[in-house]
């Protein structure tokens, strides 16, 4: 985290705020195991905390790559396209996590919402080798993202013998969301607002 080869400081520290939410996750769900729900509870005001600078500094990492006109190598999309994919993203954790915290009286839907806010974000790290070659393909770059949504169905079945109803509509929510990003990213109305954030991104340099 500290001495790869990022582009700069604010890739950096997204880095290590979004790799603190999986220490945190594993945290929370030991706390939980060992009985110490009052422990979980408090720290749960600080994860939520945590999820706020995360939707900021995905917002902030997202636009500081298109100011650098990236996208990724071999994807052929143009960099205004591409950056609807991470906005797309913060869009379903930041709202996932918004109902996980008006549901955290009830455990069954806040875990479930946790972990797929969590899960909606595997696009980031499972878009880079040696998971290339299968996110490439078209209609195939949510691949892990709906293989980690349909283990929690299989889960939530084999458990409860049907599919915990926050497991249906946010699962449900991702996979459509995550679809729509790509369509909507290459508009013109999407590329105008892209425009309008890469000028502004680079402004601030």
């Amino acid at each position: 985290m500290l001495r790869a080869p990022l582009p700069n400081l604010l890739i950096h520290i997204h880095g290590a705020v979004f790799s603190s939410w999986i220490l945190l996750l594993i945290t929370q769900t030991l706390l939980v195991s060992a009985g110490r729900v009052d422990i979980h509870r408090w720290l749960g005001l600080v994860g939520f905390g945590l999820a706020c600078l995360m939707v900021i500094l995905g917002v902030l990492a997202a636009s500081n790559s298109l100011a650098r006109g990236f996208a990724p190598p071999g994807s052929g999309f143009d960099p205004r396209t591409f950056y609807a994919i991470p906005i797309g993203d913060m869009l379903m954790f930041a709202t996932l996590i918004f109902f996980a915290y008006r549901a955290r009286f009830d455990p069954a839907a806040h875990k479930r919402l946790i972990l797929i806010a969590t899960i909606s974000l595997l696009d980031a790290p499972t878009g880079r080798p040696p998971f290339t070659v299968i996110p490439a393909r078209p209609f195939f770059d949510s691949t892990f993202v709906y293989i980690f949504l349909l283990l929690l169905v299989a889960y939530d079945l084999w458990s409860m013998r049907k599919v915990h109803r926050a497991t249906l509509w946010a699962a449900a929510f991702v996979v459509v969301v995550g679809q729509l990003r790509v369509p909507i990213g290459s508009t013109a109305v999407f590329h105008t607002f892209a425009t309008w954030a890469q000028n502004l991104a680079r402004s601030s340099h």
